[in-house]
């Protein structure tokens, strides 16, 4: 069973028409492909600039946007299975844990381990986040 979502990251349908997703989503001002997010080569300043990196994705890409306009969906809708929605959400609950726990330990007198040790632990949790967005899809 597959989920909707929109950019914002609700259950309903969005309302406007966007384009692709941009090349730039990511780490810094890396261009990516908009469909596998691998880092694209730099290119020079004439042309158009890339925004896939073969023509495999080029087509995936146009797949996805034919099969979204077919079924009645906006192109910022995304289509997940329950099983990586609930791998989201526990990810999002470890990161909104570990954030409380900042929090709570800022208002008392930490030592340096305990403020080391709570803010390792943020780190940690931020870090799995960000693979979100440079993995690529799976073929």
């Amino acid at each position: 069973m597959a989920k909707q979502l929109t950019a914002q990251g609700t259950d309903e349908e969005a309302t406007t028409d966007s384009a692709l997703p941009s090349p730039r989503r990511g780490s810094g001002s890396e261009r990516r492909c908009g469909w596998c997010r691998r880092v694209l080569p730099s290119q020079g300043s004439v042309g158009r600039p890339r925004q896939y990196c073969g023509q495999a994705c080029r087509q995936r890409a146009y797949e996805q946007r034919t099969a979204t306009a077919k079924a009645g969906l906006s192109g910022d809708v995304v289509l997940v299975t329950r099983a990586e929605l609930d791998g989201l959400q526990d990810r999002l609950y470890q990161l909104r844990c570990a954030l409380e726990d900042v929090q709570t330990l800022l208002s008392e007198r930490p030592t340096k381990a305990e403020l080391e040790r709570t803010l390792a632990d943020l780190v940690h949790s931020t870090g799995r986040l960000d693979k979100l967005w440079v993995s690529e899809r799976a073929g």
